[in-house]
């Protein structure tokens, strides 16, 4: 009867599986191959990137974000709702158009794809495109981002 009830389950229990994602798994390898050179150990911590932003941007970097902790910051930490709102395609952001970081996704397809992956992430639930500090208590507490 167990086994009967197990593989009743399967076809609800798999796709939850699969559809889970984690930073040490899937986001970093895709960090490395995206984001690192410019958010990489020789970009500047934030608070030094606003002190000087154009000239950081200038030189091509934007803000550290090298550690799960230091993403964590622009996902659910004091600059929640920044990685969600510069990675978007537009497709749920009210003016419609992507994020400035959309782009470095990659093209076609794969874009698509790393931007599902992403989204699984952070969870359908927490990809809430707003600008930091506008996300609500309970907005951030539906942000996933596993480890």
């Amino acid at each position: 009867m167990r086994k009967l009830l197990a593989l009743m389950l399967l076809p609800v229990v798999l796709p939850a599986i699969a559809e889970e994602a984690s930073y040490s798994k899937d986001i970093r390898p895709l960090w490395e191959d995206r984001c690192e050179r410019c958010h990489g150990a020789s970009a500047p911590a934030y608070e030094d990137f606003i002190k000087d932003r154009k000239a950081y941007e200038l030189d091509d970097k934007g803000p550290r974000m090298d550690s799960y902790e230091s993403l964590l910051f622009f996902v659910s930490g004091p600059q929640a709702g920044s990685l969600v709102r510069r990675l978007d395609d537009g497709a749920r952001s009210p003016g419609g158009q992507p994020g400035n970081m959309y782009r470095h996704l990659g093209r076609g397809e794969q874009r698509k794809e790393n931007l599902k992956l992403f989204t699984r992430w952070v969870g359908d639930e927490g990809w809430i495109v707003k600008n930091a500090g506008e996300l609500s208590p309970d907005e951030i507490g539906r942000i996933r981002a596993p480890k």
